[in-house]
């Protein structure tokens, strides 16, 4: 399915080890090979509503980098700015899902192959045809030289004029709270849309009310700031007013890459300037079904998909 428009993400893909049977980590033998990383799951999330979609990446030259390349490459996504490294692992996680569909995940990415993209790898002929940038913190995350990368991409963005959407997507596992608020600091002059969780939000402003998130949206500039809170639904604040939507009712399976799947179905309704309502019913519609399926993208549905399980097509064909 052809869009007419097109986004740019950047970031780490990894192979997931995807535990077979629930419970800790420690007592799971058998595992399904499966792929994550949040900037994958949005590029994959984007290309199956049928948004063109490049991502920026590099791969391990290894047998698992080229799972990665081949099963995305079959998505539909631009592949032009991927390359392998060789010398560099592709990266690596196992999760650990509960009876209840919560999890945590174990990373193993230490010397990513993404530490071979320079700030010189960010070139114009990258930004063609792009009509939105999508960042998240876990590239921000990895390594310290990430941060002057996307500082080059978000300058381009700029200068292009190009809106810039961005992902918290908070891993203390990989960086402190501290050290994530200053480079926060840095990136949200810059930001047009900002999708966080309530959760997220609280840490990283110590605080959470109506008026503080109207606060910050002000402060920064914000064209949205978007409030993902899981079962309870969405927010979204523009020009000054709020808009709320419930989430829907499903049976939750695994909940990794469910923000990730949101945030693709959001920048899909911008780009396609629903108005608020419909834009958070069907950004909630896609972070819904992502969580009825194990993995962190198999559950990412397509256009068609959603519009069944959100039972409104007036916002879909336009």
């Amino acid at each position: 399915m052809s869009s007419q428009f097109s986004v740019l993400t950047i970031g780490d893909a990894m192979i997931t080890m995807n535990p077979v049977t629930t419970g800790p980590l420690r007592y799971v033998t058998h595992f399904e090979r499966k792929l994550g990383g949040a900037e994958l799951n949005f590029a994959i999330g984007c290309a199956r509503l049928g948004i063109q979609t490049r991502w920026v990446s590099r791969l391990g030259k290894d047998e698992f980098g080229r799972v990665i390349y081949n099963t995305v490459r079959g998505e539909g996504v631009d592949m032009s700015q991927v390359e392998f490294a060789a010398g560099y692992p592709t990266s690596l996680n196992f999760k650990e899902i509960q009876e209840d569909g919560s999890g945590k995940t174990f990373y193993y990415r230490y010397q990513s192959p993404m530490l071979t993209l320079t700030p010189e790898d960010i070139t114009d002929e990258m930004f063609e045809g792009i009509n939105l940038v999508h960042l998240t913190g876990v590239y921000l995350a990895i390594d310290v030289r990430n941060r002057t990368i996307v500082q080059a991409i978000i300058e381009k963005a700029k200068e292009k004029h190009i809106p810039i959407s961005f992902d918290p997507n908070i891993r203390l596992k990989l960086w402190t709270i501290e050290e994530a608020r200053k480079v926060y600091e840095m990136i949200f002059p810059n930001i047009d849309i900002l999708l966080t969780g309530l959760d997220e939000f609280r840490l990283i402003f110590g605080k959470d009310s109506n008026e503080d998130l109207e606060e910050i949206a002000k402060q920064y500039g914000f064209s949205d700031l978007v409030i993902k809170d899981g079962g309870n639904g969405s927010m979204l604040y523009r020009n000054g007013q709020w808009t709320k939507a419930d989430a829907f009712k499903v049976t939750v399976v695994d909940t990794v890459g469910a923000g990730d799947g949101f945030d693709a179905g959001y920048i899909y309704g911008y780009l396609n300037q629903f108005q608020p309502e419909d834009l958070l019913r069907f950004a909630n519609g896609v972070g819904g079904l992502v969580t009825t399926v194990s993995g962190d993208n198999e559950g990412l549905p397509y256009l068609e998909e959603v519009q069944a399980f959100i039972g409104n097509e007036t916002i879909i064909e336009r």
